[in-house]
Order: structure tokens, then sequence, then C-alpha cells
């Protein structure tokens, strides 16, 4: 096949990526100034970028078929920037959610409705994936880097691969206005629990810690104070210890102990590994819930 039919079949698969992307993308009214972009996630569930929805009353949303409905607002996680809406009887079939994940290299569409007027999308490659990424608000996980454009509006939107699937979630709300995914499986993730109990839990010890190495290599977190009444007063945690793992996992940084104080080990007991004085202990602490 020549080179300009190789260039015609790519570009009709493209189009048609947002051919089917499209009736489960809607224009989110979040705030007074540039609308947003939202993905039908579930039945009646609409994912879209925390930072977008300023206000909770009046949330409207608008649809492929030139529908204008009233949206709830159903739940919010700042950290992730994502947040969740709900939509009576909308009765559109949910995007479909990649299988597979994100690869360098690969050819993807940024694609948003900021307006009424109908989608827009951004040919671009996937630049990077990586993390955790440490925002002002706290530990993302895992991101998606792309150099495809983040025209005004697109936060709340997808990147979807060349079948339409949705890879990723876009938002300029992460890193001082960067254009960051959140991948799709996460994504979702995020947007069952926000269904469910309208935020994410997130947890804290209650110390202060640095980063140190230790004579044989191993890293850790030395504790330089722990708070009056803290999950980790009560656990018997001293200034001086050295943290180097917490239920089971390894704690080398800061960012290996935020990653695992989300989720499930909230409120519960775990263990946690010490050096103090040279000598290993475990410790059991009940992670706080922050509020």
């Amino acid at each position: 096949m020549s080179t300009p039919d190789l260039l015609s079949v790519l570009s009709g698969q493209m189009a048609d990526a947002v051919d089917r992307i499209r009736p489960a993308l809607v224009t989110v009214n979040g705030r007074p100034r540039q609308p947003a972009s939202g993905i039908v996630y579930a039945p009646n569930y609409i994912l879209t970028a925390d930072h977008v929805v300023e206000r909770e009353e009046d949330l409207k949303i608008q649809t492929d078929d030139g529908r204008t409905i009233a949206a709830q607002l159903v739940g919010r996680d700042p950290v992730s920037d994502l947040a969740v809406l709900r939509v009576a009887d909308l009765g559109i079939d949910p995007a479909v959610q990649s299988t597979d994940s994100a690869r360098v290299g690969q050819l993807i569409l940024a694609v948003g409705r900021p307006s009424a007027g109908g989608p827009m999308a951004s040919l671009g490659i996937v630049s990077a994936v990586g993390g955790p990424l440490r925002t002002q608000r706290g530990i993302i996980d895992q991101v998606i880097q792309t150099d495809a454009t983040p025209y005004p509006g697109f936060s709340g939107g997808p990147l979807i691969d060349a079948t339409g699937a949705v890879i990723g979630v876009l938002t300029t709300g992460l890193v001082n206005g960067a254009a960051l995914s959140l991948p799709a499986g996460v994504a979702w993730r995020i947007a069952a629990t926000l269904a469910q109990q309208g935020h994410v839990k997130r947890g804290f010890l209650g110390v202060s810690s640095q980063p140190v190495t230790l004579p044989d290599g191993q890293r850790g977190l030395l504790i330089v104070r722990v708070e009056r009444g803290s999950p980790s007063e009560k656990a018997g945690l001293l200034i001086g210890d050295v943290l180097i793992g917490l239920d089971g996992q390894t704690v080398a940084d800061t960012d290996d102990l935020q990653a695992l104080l989300t989720g499930e080990r909230v409120g519960k007991a775990v263990p946690a590994l010490i050096i103090r004085g040279g000598t290993q202990q475990t410790l059991s602490l009940t992670i706080g819930q922050r509020t």
C-alpha cells in the first residue's frame, strides 16, 4: 500500500475513533467561565475534572443529542482532580475503557466537548508514563503525559486510542496547568469510590520525617517529630525511630509512605516496621483518616 493510502486509512481510523467516543462525551457547565468536558463512564454517571466544578448547585450537562440536563455532584477528590456527577435517566451508553495500558510512543487523541457545537480533538503520542507524582494536594500513583494540545475546556475529557477506547482522563488541574492524564483504570476505580461514598479515604500518621540512608544501604524515614495524640504517638513511635516498612511494604521515602496511606488501610491497624537503637521492631499502628 502506498504512503498516501496508509495516511488515508490512518486518518479514517482516527476519525472513526472520535465517532465512537462522541455519544459518551458531554459538556459540563460547572463554572462561570469556560465549560469543560465529561465522560459517561457508567449508566447515569459522568466523570469529569474536580477543578471545573466550581459550583455544586445549578450544575448542567449538554449531550451529543442536544439535551441540556441538570446534574448532581455525588463525589469529588481534589488529590486526583476527579469528580463524579449523577444524571437521572441519562440514557447514554458508557464509554469503553481500554483494556491495555498506555505505551510510550502510542498514537492517541485528546478529545473534549467544551461547547455545544460538538467534539474537538487533538492528535499526539504518549510522551511518558510515570509516577508516583507529588502535587500540592497529595500523591498520584501514575500519570500519562502526552504532547496532544489541551484546548480550553478539555479537562475532564478522555484520551482515546485508535479504536475509541479510553486510556486516560485529561486534566490541567494537577500541576501548574500542565496537561496530564490519569490512566483509565485508576480513574474508573476512583470514580466508583466517589459514586459510593462521595470521597476517597486518605490517611495520616501525624509525624514529620526525612529520608535517611542506613549503614547497610537500606533507606527509610527518620522520625523527627511526633504529633501529640496522633496515631503514631498512640502506637509508640518515637523521635529518632526509622520507619522502613508499613503493612508489609517497603518505605524508602515520603512518596512510598503517602502511597500507602489510602484506601482500605485507613482506619485499620497495620504493622509498622521500625529501627530503634539499631534493632528492628514491629509496632501496631492504626492509620488515621484525614478530614
